[in-house]
């Protein structure tokens, strides 16, 4: 069988560590108890939470058992940025947004049996601390010439803007964590993103000064693709794992669009397949990249993990029937809609307009004569159906769910007209 951190280690999931041969010697002795902390600074994780959450699979896996810790405390003051000061949300936005982080993450982890998941809130400990019980009981360890170089500090603090009292403090916090549930769970590890490496660490020593106990921290690295550029981010934004963010249809499309260069790393990343799996899609990807067999088989199985096999099957089954031969009228409204939400479009009138009104008014076409020309020669279609009768009217049952119809110019130009 292979060691857990050699699986890790080829997987690309490990960034940092504290002493590796100290790491491998605690995991082997049996059940560790970990952590790994999400904040509420926005109303949904992202494909970055996602990253961690896989890493606590991993280790559930192996038997470890894992706390999953929602920062309702650390929220309310946020990490500091390289970008620069976070804007602060009112105590009630951190709640709802925790409640949300808490479902996604009760949906990503295992909660039954003998290592089950449990989710901390950091909140029910430093909310009840005083700010003198802060400095005195937890502050008095910290040395600030170690706090001011961390990275981040360092940098922020050499930029205009500086860094505020409020997120300089944030480490601290962080660390506490550590303490707290090292204290109540007897947890001696902690995960995390390789930017929160400075306030990781300083858990570590915070708890050797007070309990005089070693514990652990390891980190996942920040993604890249291969030419060097930061993974993660689509034209709308963050690849967020809450379907009214992203649709489930968009966040599937994301993963399918991956670079060949790519994909074989993000399979490692963002899937449990074996080795051996992984290594037959890379051979499909240097012998037959047209097929795309490898993004197919990421873009499933992580839109599974993240919306379910319902979810996969529905964003399928549009996919097909927008770009191959499934069939448009198996789509739900609410999928379709989300898979044409980015084409051009346009408005028809039910009963009267024609295929012709319907490539112009999508812009299809620039103007009737050239629609004309266009149906006349094949290559026209609505809902993947050739239309040759330029005079036909788009009738009621023409429309598909959610009240739309697909228009298509030739094989690989698309638009969507509405009812008016």
């Amino acid at each position: 069988m292979t060691d857990l951190l050699d699986e890790l280690q080829w997987r690309g999931l490990i960034a940092q560590h504290t002493d590796i041969d100290a790491l491998r010697a605690h995991l082997a002795r049996g059940p560790v108890t970990y952590y790994c902390g999400f904040d509420p600074t926005a109303a949904s994780l992202h494909h970055g939470h996602l990253v961690q959450l896989i890493l606590m699979r991993h280790l559930q896996r192996a038997g470890h058992r894992p706390l999953a810790l929602v920062g309702g405390a650390t929220g309310l003051i946020g990490d500091p940025r390289p970008s620069g000061e976070r804007q602060l949300q009112d105590a009630e936005t951190v709640a709802g947004w925790a409640g949300n982080l808490r479902r996604q993450i009760e949906a990503l982890l295992d909660f039954e049996g003998p290592n089950a998941a449990r989710i901390v809130n950091n909140l029910d400990w430093t909310g009840q601390m005083s700010a003198v019980a802060l400095l005195r009981d937890v502050g008095k360890y910290f040395r600030v010439g170690t706090m001011l170089s961390k990275d981040i500090v360092a940098r922020r603090l050499e930029s205009d803007e500086g860094l505020s009292y409020t997120e300089f403090s944030y480490q601290v916090l962080q660390a506490n964590d550590f303490l707290e549930l090292h204290r109540r769970f007897g947890c001696t590890l902690e995960t995390g993103g390789n930017d929160q490496w400075g306030n990781m660490v300083g858990g570590v020593d915070l708890i050797r000064k007070v309990e005089g106990a070693e514990t652990h921290v390891m980190t996942t690295p920040i993604i890249t693709k291969a030419d060097g550029t930061k993974f993660g981010k689509s034209e709308g934004g963050a690849i967020w794992l809450d379907p009214s963010l992203m649709s489930p249809y968009a966040f599937y499309q994301f993963w399918l669009q991956t670079a060949d260069a790519d994909v074989a790393k993000l399979l490692k990343i963002f899937t449990f397949l074996s080795r051996e799996r992984i290594a037959e899609l890379e051979t499909a990807v240097a012998e037959r990249p047209q097929h795309r067999e490898a993004q197919k088989e990421l873009a499933a199985r992580v839109t599974e993990m993240v919306h379910g096999a319902d979810q996969l099957a529905r964003v399928r089954a549009a996919t097909d029937a927008l770009w191959g031969a499934g069939d448009l009228r198996a789509v739900d409204g609410q999928t379709l809609l989300a898979a044409v939400k980015d084409l051009p479009a346009g408005d028809i009138r039910v009963g009267r307009s024609t295929i012709v009104d319907a490539l112009v008014s999508t812009g299809l076409e620039k103007g009737r004569s050239a629609a004309r020309r266009t149906v006349a020669a094949g290559g026209a279609s609505l809902n993947n159906a050739r239309v040759t009768d330029e005079d036909a009217p788009i009738l009621a049952t023409d429309m598909l769910a959610g009240g739309v119809a697909l228009v298509r110019k030739g094989r690989r130009n698309l638009a969507v007209v509405r009812a008016q």
